[in-house]
């Protein structure tokens, strides 16, 4: 192996300016998302350039400072990272737990204050496997983050971890002749360009995590609506011009169902607007749980709502609606409602467009409520008649 060096105090100080680099630009970052976790991250990498800054200062300063408090505070590094971590997912974190490595690696400098190579294979395994638990914390939630930031952060954590282990055990396996901190060589260039790199790394897949959150956070509120969880209308209709775009190029039939729920007005009027905002949530849930993962339940507007059902003919169509009917007709709560329900069901040719089809299905809709409410019925063509 070729034995390469380069000058420590160096790269003990681009490791404190990266530190400090990032820990302005998270910050800026968090200001005001307390729940994310950033301000812990961008405290996080305070303390790192803090316990840097004593390591390049060895010799210069107390031993206390540059042995046990540079060391403790490295660890308590990696205990900010898992409760970062956990502060983004939303978890409670066990500070005994969390504190005991710290607690550990304090103890571990304390005795072996006059052994270096003890010291570093002591403080390196822990550290160790502070960096792997707060690496499992993430691959723990994986799937419940959006994104890709997870993967950088999971790399960083990673790379550390395996730095810090690979160097516990060199060192323990070192000739007696002890090696100061500040003496360059490959193990201490390996560690402190490593470091060097996780800070960056780890920092900007932190940062892109909680990015990532946000930016579906608002793509779900541009999507959804905010009152019912059902797509609103912009999604509705975006997603219903898509699947009809497909209908017409596959040849395969699609539906729609508009919902209306009868005399509403009513409900706000007699029980208040608060209980006519849980009869249209019942309504949609009554909708969502008895339709495909592929079909979709969207609020049009009011007290309307638009069930797309993409594949499916004009029978299976009116057989949904007859049992929507009835299961809103039997409500689990006190307040009893009716739905009127227009259908249009059907093979489209080239030209047709997701208005046309809404418009059948809101022509079938106005028959229902012609005729006397909480029905289905269903329309006989895709386009009006020149005598209607």
């Amino acid at each position: 192996m070729v034995s390469f060096a380069a000058d420590v105090p160096t790269m003990l100080a681009m490791v404190i300016v990266a530190s400090l680099t990032m820990s302005a630009a998270v910050a800026v970052v968090g200001w005001g998302r307390p729940r994310d976790g950033l301000a812990c991250w961008a405290l996080v990498l305070l303390l790192n350039a803090a316990a840097h800054a004593m390591l390049a200062l060895r010799g210069r300063i107390p031993d206390v400072l540059s042995i046990v408090v540079a060391n403790t505070l490295l660890s308590c590094v990696f205990a900010g990272l898992l409760l970062a971590v956990f502060q983004f997912q939303g978890r409670r974190a066990r500070w005994a737990l969390v504190a005991a490595p710290v607690l550990v690696v304090l103890g571990l400098v304390l005795a072996y204050l006059d052994d270096f190579h003890a010291r570093v294979s002591a403080v390196g395994f822990v550290c160790g496997l502070q960096a792997l638990w707060a690496l499992w914390a993430v691959v723990e939630r994986r799937r419940a983050t959006v994104g890709r930031g997870a993967w950088l952060l999971m790399a960083g954590l990673a790379l550390e971890a395996g730095v810090l282990l690979v160097r516990a055990s060199l060192a323990a396996s070192l000739p007696v002749p002890q090696v100061g901190l500040l003496q360059g060589g490959t193990l201490q260039t390996l560690t402190f360009m490593a470091t060097f790199g996780v800070v960056l790394l780890s920092s900007l897949g932190f940062v892109t995590m909680a990015r990532d959150r946000a930016d579906e956070a608002n793509r779900v509120m541009a999507a959804v609506d905010a009152l019912t969880g059902a797509a609103n209308r912009r999604a509705l209709i975006s997603a219903l011009d898509r699947d009809v775009a497909r209908a017409v190029r596959t040849r395969e039939p699609i539906s729609v169902l508009m919902v209306d729920i009868d005399h509403f007005k009513r409900v706000n009027d007699q029980y208040g607007h608060q209980a006519g905002d849980q009869v249209l949530c019942r309504v949609v849930q009554v909708l969502q749980e008895r339709v495909r993962s592929q079909d979709l339940v969207g609020r049009y507007g009011g007290e309307e709502f638009l069930v797309v059902l993409p594949g499916t003919d004009v029978a299976g169509a009116l057989l949904l609606a007859s049992d929507l009917r009835k299961a809103v007709e039997s409500p689990a709560g006190a307040i009893g409602v009716t739905v009127s329900i227009g259908v249009f069901g059907g093979q489209l040719e080239p030209g047709d467009s997701w208005d046309v089809l809404v418009a059948a299905a809101d022509r079938a809709l106005y028959l229902a409520k012609e005729n006397g409410r909480n029905r289905v019925e269903v329309a006989a063509a895709l386009r009006r008649s020149p005598t209607q």
